[in-house]
Formats: C-alpha cells, sequence, structure tokens
C-alpha cells in the first residue's frame, strides 16, 4: 500500500493524464464551454449583423447572470431524482442528458427564429441555452468530484480546460466561420449537433458510485430530528420537509461542522483567490487599444499565445499538483496571478510594444491556467461528497462575484489614476490570497500530501 504522504515520480504524476476519468472531462469540458459564446459575442455579433440595435443588444448582456446565481437550483440537481433518467442513467448522467437536451433544444430554436421583430423569442431560446448550460456546469463539478480521488481532480481540471477552450473555439471563431460561408443557420444548426459530443461521452461512461438519495436522506441527523419530531403529520410533508432540510440546509451545515472555525476563513480564500485576475480583466482590451494596437494584433496574439498559454498553464497545474500537492502549488498559483498583472504595468509604461504584448498575455494566461487547475482542485477537495453539486456551486460562485464587482470600478482607477496605476493596486489585491494559501498549505487537514503509485 502506498504511503499518504510519499511523492510521486514524474512518470506516474504524467501517467494520470492517461485514465479514463481524466479523458472524459477532455470531453465533457468541450460540452461545457460550447453553449457559453453562443449567448455572448457570438450571439450579439449575429444580432449587430442583421441590424439589431446596439441598445437592445446590449440587455441581453443579462443573460449571464444565470452563470453567477446557479447556486439557487443546486440543490435540485444534487438531490430531485429525475424520472426515468435517473433510474436508468444515475443522478448525474441524467440531469447532464436533460441539461444537454435543454442546449440543443435552444441551438435549434435560435436556428429558426429572424432576430429582426422577434427579439423576444430570441431572448427566450438564449435563456434556454443559458439556463441548460448553468445546469450541465453544476452536474459536470459533481461528476468530476465524484468519479476520483482528490488527488487526481487537478489533472482532471486541467484537461476540463483544454475542452473547455475547444468549446470557446467552436462556438466563437467556428460559428463564425460557419455563418460567413454559409449562414447564421447553420451556424446555429452545426454547434447543435456538436452538442451530440457531450451526449454520447454521458452514455459511454459509467455513473460515479455514490450512496442512493434515500440513503443520504435517512443517514442525516437533522434529517432524522425532523421525521421523529413531525411524527403524525402527513406523510407528503413530512417528505418534503425532509428533502429541504437534507438537500438546502444539510450542504451548508456540513461544510461548518467540518471546518468550525476555519470555515469562514476557508470561504474568505475562495473570495479573494482570483480577485487580482477578475479585478484587471475588464480595462486589459482598452489598454490594448489604448496604445494604438490594431483589433487584428490583439485578435491573433490573445489566441495564438493566450489560449496555447492557458491550455499549457493547467496541464503544468495538473502535473505539479500530482507530483507535489496542492499545498505548494496553492501558493505558487496565488503569486503567479498577482505578480503577472505587473506584466500589464510594464505593458502600460512602455507603450506600443509588440513583444511586451506578447509577454503580458503569455504570463497572464499560463499564471491564470495554472492558478486555475490547482484551485479547482481545491475547491474539489473542499467538497463533501454527499453535497458535491451544492456546494461545488456555491464556492465557484463565491470565487468570481468579488472580483467581477471590482472590476466594474476599474474605469473610475483608470480615468483618474492611468493603467499603470491600475495594475499595480490589481496586483496588490492578490496578496491576501497569497497569505492565505501558506497558511491553508501548512494544514494537512486541508491540502494532504500527494499519494505516491
Amino acid at each position: 500500500m502506498p504511503t499518504p504522504t510519499a511523492q510521486r515520480s514524474w512518470r506516474d504524476a504524467l501517467a494520470i493524464y492517461l485514465r479514463a476519468p481524466v479523458i472524459t472531462m477532455l470531453f465533457l469540458g468541450f460540452s461545457a464551454g460550447l453553449p457559453f459564446l453562443l449567448v455572448f459575442s457570438t450571439l450579439s455579433a449575429w444580432l449587430r449583423s442583421t441590424g439589431v440595435e446596439v441598445a437592445a443588444i446590449g440587455f441581453f448582456a443579462w443573460i449571464g447572470m444565470l452563470y453567477s446565481i446557479k447556486f439557487f437550483w443546486a440543490p435540485v440537481v444534487d438531490r430531485l431524482a429525475l424520472p426515468l433518467l435517473t433510474r436508468t442513467l444515475g443522478q448525474r448522467r441524467g440531469w447532464m442528458l436533460l441539461a444537454q437536451a435543454m442546449i440543443a433544444t435552444g441551438l435549434v430554436g435560435l436556428a429558426g427564429v429572424d432576430p429582426v421583430g422577434h427579439l423576444p423569442l430570441v431572448a427566450a431560446f438564449a435563456l434556454l441555452v443559458a439556463f441548460g448550460s448553468a445546469t450541465q456546469d453544476i452536474a459536470i463539478d459533481a461528476f468530476r468530484i465524484e468519479s476520483a480521488p482528490d488527488d487526481m481532480q487537478a489533472a482532471m481540471a486541467s484537461t476540463y480546460i483544454i475542452g473547455y477552450r475547444g468549446g470557446l473555439l467552436a462556438a466563437g471563431a467556428g460559428a463564425l466561420y460557419v455563418a460567413s460561408l454559409a449562414s447564421w443557420e447553420a451556424a446555429y444548426l452545426s454547434m447543435a449537433a456538436l452538442v451530440g459530443i457531450g451526449v454520447i461521452t454521458v452514455l459511454l461512461r459509467p455513473e460515479p458510485e455514490r450512496l442512493s438519495l434515500t440513503t443520504q436522506l435517512i443517514h442525516e441527523p437533522r434529517v432524522r430530528a425532523f421525521l421523529r419530531a413531525s411524527r403524525g403529520r402527513p406523510k407528503p410533508l413530512r417528505r418534503m420537509g425532509a428533502w429541504v432540510i437534507g438537500a438546502i440546509v444539510c450542504p451548508f451545515t456540513d461544510f461548518f461542522m467540518r471546518h468550525r472555525r476555519k470555515a469562514l476563513w476557508l470561504l474568505l480564500f475562495v473570495a479573494v483567490f482570483r480577485i487580482s485576475d477578475l479585478a484587471m480583466a475588464s480595462m486589459a482590451n482598452p489598454l490594448y487599444i489604448d496604445l494604438g494596437f490594431t483589433l487584428a494584433t490583439i485578435a491573433n496574439v490573445t489566441n495564438v499565445f493566450g489560449i496555447a498559454m492557458s491550455i499549457g498553464g493547467g496541464i503544468l497545474g495538473g502535473l505539479l499538483v500530482a507530483r507535489y500537492g496542492i499545498g505548494p502549488i496553492l501558493i505558487l498559483g496565488a503569486v503567479a496571478a498577482a505578480l503577472t498583472n505587473l506584466l500589464f504595468t510594464a505593458l502600460a509604461l512602455a507603450g506600443q510594444s509588440l513583444p511586451m504584448l506578447v509577454m503580458a498575455i503569455v504570463g497572464d494566461n499560463l499564471a491564470n491556467g495554472l492558478a486555475s487547475a490547482v484551485f479547482i482542485a481545491f475547491l474539489s477537495s473542499l467538497t463533501s461528497r454527499a453535497y458535491t453539486a451544492t456546494q461545488y456551486a456555491l464556492f465557484s460562485s463565491l470565487m468570481t462575484l468579488p472580483g467581477k464587482f471590482l472590476s466594474g470600478f476599474g474605469g473610475l482607477v483608470v480615468t483618474g489614476e492611468g493603467y499603470a496605476t491600475f495594475f499595480l493596486i490589481s496586483a496588490l489585491l492578490g496578496l491576501p490570497a497569497v497569505m492565505l494559501a501558506i497558511w491553508i498549505s501548512r494544514d494537512p487537514e486541508l491540502v494532504p500530501a500527494p499519494r505516491a503509485s
């Protein structure tokens, strides 16, 4: 038996990427990334090309709010059994298949609608796609966490990132290419067909092993206490109460009971880990443009170097976590995410320098890919296997909300202080994450060492 503190060899670390659960996330990542741009930038391009007013297009950005509030219906995805689907495929695969059906239906619906004069119908189908996509994200995250042990989660996260980027490319450049050669109808129909990649993956891969929903509820002390206290009341009311307690109350109380006084610090760490890179994101493109770079140059550099480095960073993060464990790489990710913002400060001071632009984009995407892979692995390790969907949806929402909120003030800081100062401030915002990462890495209960193979 391998000792829990023994370190993997580089060969064993690389071999993780050949395991079936890790490869599976490549295809599920593609399925998750595919719908995203089809209700955002690609949809905006279609609407504008057909003559829809810019003011009306702007309101479609609100569709993205569904991704930020998915934790509201995560307990339903976590605990509600679907007729026929759950019995046939299991809880996770059943919900993924239902979500994929919603995505495909919405895309086919969009393909058959003329945006001019039918914007409410376009919005309805786009909402269906976004809701299905966010629901699929919940189910995929739960499936990933339950499919493999904690020390494989970083590798699974990195292959998920690669697949997700592939989905974005298909929905972005791919859809635009089809639309230019044929039509927007053909573009959205072809994207609906690509949903089949996720469907096939769901049908081929097994459901992760987990206790039945009834068994999980029975083992919950709070559920048992409620059932004892509600004896004599109507059975439907008791069942509903037991379900609400098990699906909504217990996921939150479980986290605080497991981590006790550490729980609030962990939630603070989740909230600030990505605050540095998310806070600066809104001002990156304005910086490039104000420095005089052409849109073609920006697109070429971000696509060629940005995507490649993001994928490379994800693979590197997964490999390093498999070799050294989550703790030290969590610190590395926090430091890298903060320090690479200084490259944008250097770019702002250097002016229109193509080598400096390439360096900034390479550094930023490499750091973000690495940090994302290790952080997804860390969040997965915090999640209880009894409440994977609910707890991870909460973590992922908390992870992005503070940074997105602060990014809204980026324009005010740039106007008052300039780009160089703004990116320096965004780098300093990463210091709390670094300090908390150091504290967490020293706690073996939170970040156990990697297992040798």
